[in-house]
């Protein structure tokens, strides 16, 4: 008689099995999150190379080397026309952080802005005292930034591998996807995985041009309206906001902090027309622009797709942030099929109800 169970020695080894890819799979995470921005990349160029390839005689490979050239010549226009005013806004604006920052950690802001706003004279003195108090916090938070941008600076030679990477799964899409299904033996095993991979090409491709679209149309509606109100840095803001739209939730959250921060830090007056066009901008993407653009979408609750943000931001950071509500989307889809392979194949979903279609 053996003294250890077979089939528990079978489970055990399985989890530290399992234990061991998760654990190479955090060692190897940067390469991995390369492969997936590749993915997400080679998506948002898909519908560009649909439409080129008729005209190309059918040939796919032309077809992602004409969008690859396009794509450079549009790069290339914008560094020359518009990346100069981008980078001399930015430019300024980081020359004048260290003393805006230190105006706030000394507390002199409250006395600057007090004077300019009509402030009491106490209350000059309490938010003056309150900053001085809390000054180590408001320098360790600064240099958390400042790590931070370090970090991603340090990682940048990750992005160049993104365009490369993304040619070839552009240029072996179908070959990967027939080759894991051809993998399984069993007949059940190949149908669900079709499905699977069916519905995650559709959905990713819907999420990520959605999210391309509303991130275009946040960098023309946030640098049209600042260059109107004449508010500092005004391109640079509308292209810091146009990038935080891809974060879900938080990404519009620190847009408006960055832009009421500024106000405040710089005296800019209009202050009320900001908070204003912010809440008015928010319902329009959230409840227009955002339905019209993802149609259907990912079918998740705002409230699932707000935890699935905050949970991927403690365990990825940015790039979790990213990732967490496609992530989510994907195992909704996993399970749903996973159902539909447990009922058997005489199972017939039935059609929504009539309001739900009218919605």
């Amino acid at each position: 008689m053996s003294i250890v169970d077979r089939r528990t020695s079978r489970s055990v080894f399985t989890i530290l099995l399992y234990a061991l890819a998760l654990l190479l799979a955090y060692a190897a995470r940067r390469p991995l999150l390369t492969v997936v921005f590749a993915i997400v990349f080679a998506y948002v160029l898909e519908p560009a190379i649909i439409r080129v390839q008729p005209w190309l005689r059918g040939s796919r490979l032309r077809a992602i080397g004409g969008t690859y050239i396009a794509l450079l010549v549009l790069v290339a226009a914008l560094a020359a026309f518009v990346s100069p005013r981008v980078a001399g806004e930015a430019q300024t604006l980081g020359h004048d952080l260290p003393s805006l920052l230190e105006k706030i950690s000394s507390g002199q802001i409250a006395i600057q802005m007090g004077q300019q706003r009509g402030w009491s004279h106490g209350t000059q003195i309490h938010i003056q005292q309150f900053l001085a108090t809390h000054r180590a916090q408001i320098t360790e938070a600064a240099q958390s930034v400042g790590r931070y941008s370090a970090e991603v600076a340090a990682n940048m030679g990750w992005v160049l591998l993104v365009p490369i990477l993304a040619f070839f799964f552009l240029k072996d899409k179908s070959y990967f996807g027939s080759s894991v299904v051809e993998s399984f033996q069993a007949r059940p095993n190949r149908a669900f995985l079709q499905r699977v991979l069916s519905d995650l090409d559709t959905m990713l491709a819907q999420y990520i041009r959605a999210q391309l679209l509303l991130s275009v149309f946040a960098i023309v509606a946030y640098t049209a309206f600042l260059l109107i109100l004449r508010f500092p840095y005004a391109i640079a803001v509308g292209v810091i906001a146009g990038v935080l739209e891809f974060l879900p939730f938080l990404g519009p959250l620190l847009t408006a902090a960055i832009i009421l921060g500024i106000s405040f830090l710089t005296g800019y007056p209009h202050w009320l027309l900001l908070v204003g066009f912010i809440v008015l901008w928010r319902l329009v993407q959230d409840y227009v622009n955002t339905p019209l653009v993802m149609g259907q979408g990912l079918e998740l609750h705002p409230a699932v797709a707000i935890v699935a943000v905050l949970i991927g931001g403690e365990v990825g950071g940015v790039a979790g942030m990213f990732l967490s509500v496609p992530v989510v989307a994907g195992l909704r889809i996993l399970w749903h099929n996973w159902q539909l392979r447990e009922a058997g194949p005489t199972v017939v979903q039935e059609p929504a109800p009539a309001h739900q279609k009218a919605a």
